[in-house]
């Protein structure tokens, strides 16, 4: 089954939260990890603001941070390509939409996978009506 992530979503696999279990059991099952280049930059700076609040130590960013790395060098990345843009402009004048929300829809329209998994609900409605099968952790 060809999986695609949000940030918010593969973000639950490196921190503890509500949904971290669901996410853990979805990259096990999965055959085909899927993600907007935008995903690791973005998780990045989750971890780090989650360092500058105290909830992490620096050696706990890096493990998380070596094991994220490590899970994406097989992962599919879908890159903004004037097709992605293009759909992300089409998503934001339909939806309303953060424009980086926007942009893993997009990925994930052109990547075609079997789920699209989030924990932004109001992601998830716009990613349903442009015709992706969602799941929210």
């Amino acid at each position: 089954m060809k999986v695609f992530f949000d940030s918010t979503a593969l973000a639950k696999r490196y921190i503890d939260e509500e949904g971290s279990d669901d996410v853990e059991k979805m990259c096990r099952q999965t055959d085909v990890l899927s993600v907007s280049i935008i995903c690791l930059p973005e998780i990045i700076s989750a971890l780090n603001r989650l360092r500058r609040e105290k909830q992490l130590n620096k050696r706990q960013y890096e493990k998380i941070k070596e094991s994220l790395i490590y899970d994406l060098e097989e992962a599919d990345f879908y890159n903004l390509t004037p097709q992605v843009v293009n759909h992300s402009i089409q998503l934001l004048e339909k939806y309303a939409l953060r424009a980086m929300d926007a942009l893993h829809i997009a990925c994930a329209l052109v990547a075609q996978p079997d789920l699209f998994v989030s924990s932004d609900q109001k992601q998830l409605a716009a990613a349903k009506k442009a015709g992706l099968k969602i799941r929210l952790v």
